[in-house]
């Protein structure tokens, strides 16, 4: 029997429950992965909420690393005893053992560790999709990046480095203020004291920006739209603080500004596309240039634990649970 969270209703971090579930032999196309390292991400939260519904009874996690202890017939992407993570497919990570479609598996390479690889599946990739798909940086940018000692944002405070950007980001507090500087955001502004679109205002010499990434939402949507330069983008990536709501008006009046939502779906499929940039953002790893391992560690059976931590926003970098 494995051992996994299940949830029967929306709510609060105590709808998660441990059950002992039964795992099969994975069927066509199929693996069966024993999970490592399991990821902890916002999203998880919005499933958990109802934000983002899903049919009920149900599992939670969307992002796992570990080793493949069979295949079924057909499945030739991996083997057993392959090190593989995931971040596309359906609900349920939050598991011991699973079996998952062996099409959304992605290879580890030797030279990264499950540790590591479990701080950036959905994250790093996220920060590959952001960068370099959705407003595709090409280096010497100035950018507003929200949220940037969170998960996805030390990786994108790195990658930044890395492109030779200039990135302002968003944090909390003062000692998030030095984390996020310590892996290369540029500048930091202290949301608790500092206005925002005042301070980008003062760092660009009033231009603004040309992209702002927003996971935040609801409550930086203002400052992100008076951050922009005339014609600007805004990447609506996360609604933590609540959902966006926008009056199309309001983007002319600030200067013709573009929107977008992206979702990890439309940039990480076919599957060849997702191993490019799993290729990409691993190379930045094997040389040095992103060094991500998890900032905190739960047991499984902790699960709600985890969730109340992020939800408070206590948490730096990325969070796992352990099987």
């Amino acid at each position: 029997m494995a051992q996994a969270i299940r949830l029967y209703e929306i709510g609060g971090p105590e709808v998660l429950k441990l059950e002992s579930v039964e795992v099969g032999a994975p069927g066509p196309g199929e693996a069966r992965i024993r999970h490592s390292f399991i990821a902890v991400n916002f999203i998880d939260i919005y499933f958990r909420t109802g934000r983002y519904p899903m049919p009920l009874p149900n599992g939670l996690g969307s992002d796992a690393v570990g080793v493949v202890e069979a295949v079924g017939p057909g499945v030739t992407e991996v083997k057993p005893g392959d090190r593989v993570g995931y971040l596309l497919g359906p609900q349920g990570a939050y598991a011991d053992v699973r079996v998952m479609p062996a099409a959304v598996l992605i290879p580890i390479p030797d030279a990264v560790s499950d540790r590591t690889a479990s701080a950036l599946m959905m994250k790093g990739l996220t920060a590959q999709y952001l960068f370099r798909q959705v407003y595709p940086l090409k280096g010497g940018e100035t950018i507003l990046y929200h949220a940037a000692a969170g998960g996805v944002g030390l990786v994108a405070c790195q990658w930044a480095r890395a492109l030779g950007v200039h990135m302002i980001g968003t944090v909390s507090t003062d000692e998030k203020a030095e984390i996020a500087r310590a892996h290369g955001c540029t500048h930091t502004i202290v949301t608790s004291r500092e206005n925002i679109a005042k301070r980008v205002r003062e760092i660009t010499d009033g231009k603004g920006v040309p992209v702002v990434y927003d996971s935040v939402g609801k409550d930086t949507l203002q400052a992100s739209l008076d951050s922009l330069q005339v014609r600007g983008t805004l990447v609506s990536n996360g609604t933590s603080s609540g959902p966006v709501v926008i009056d199309t008006m309001m983007l002319a009046a600030k200067g013709s500004i573009w929107v977008t939502r992206p979702a990890m779906i439309h940039y990480a499929t076919p599957r060849a596309h997702m191993l490019e940039m799993a290729a990409e953002l691993f190379d930045l790893v094997q040389r040095g240039q992103i060094i991500s391992e998890p900032k905190q560690s739960f047991p499984l059976r902790a699960a709600a634990e985890a969730h109340r931590a992020l939800e408070s926003r206590k948490t730096t970098g990325a969070t796992v649970l352990l099987p």
